[in-house]
């Protein structure tokens, strides 16, 4: 391959590279704070039912939980993201609105101080926000999350919602 196809290709791979993170939406307006992460001693394989007609949610080996504690302040916001795992969110104090990416309606659910969800993870692509005039606060446990490894990851606007 001669130089000038190299160079082509570095360039088209840069210029995807970027595009990507430019499309990519970070949170604003909180802080999280990692309060523990360990690897299961012992090979786990977790399946979580969710909802009235259930939504099976498998992590047939599951790897490293780590569990956040996360502070949205008025008007803040996640961001648009994933995790590679189910999470489990109990609101301690305040309320979240959860926003799916895949609801063209954007309805949003929100959950008051001392409930709790589920989220899919697995590349389930969705958005917090508090949406009040009071601190929000959220303690987050992250399952099968890669070794080492992150346990979010920025997604690109879905298109869904206009705030």
């Amino acid at each position: 391959m001669c130089k000038r196809n190299l160079a082509y290709l570095a360039a088209a791979a840069a210029a995807a590279i970027l595009s990507g993170a430019a499309l990519a939406t970070s949170g604003s307006g909180l802080v999280g704070t990692v309060m523990a992460r360990a690897a299961f001693a012992e090979p786990v394989d977790i399946k979580l039912k969710v909802g009235d007609t259930p939504t099976v949610i498998h992590a047939p080996e599951a790897r490293d939980t780590v569990m956040q504690r996360i502070v949205f302040e008025p008007g803040g916001q996640s961001g648009w993201h994933s995790h590679p795992g189910p999470a489990i969110v109990l609101v301690t104090r305040g309320e979240l609105t959860l926003y799916d990416g895949d609801d063209q309606s954007c309805a949003g659910e929100t959950f008051a101080v001392g409930q709790a969800f589920v989220d899919s993870g697995q590349g389930h692509i969705h958005l917090a926000r508090n949406q009040t005039s009071a601190e929000t606060e959220v303690w987050v446990t992250y399952l099968d999350v890669p070794p080492g490894g992150a346990f979010r990851a920025d997604a690109a606007d879905p298109g869904v919602c206009q705030f």
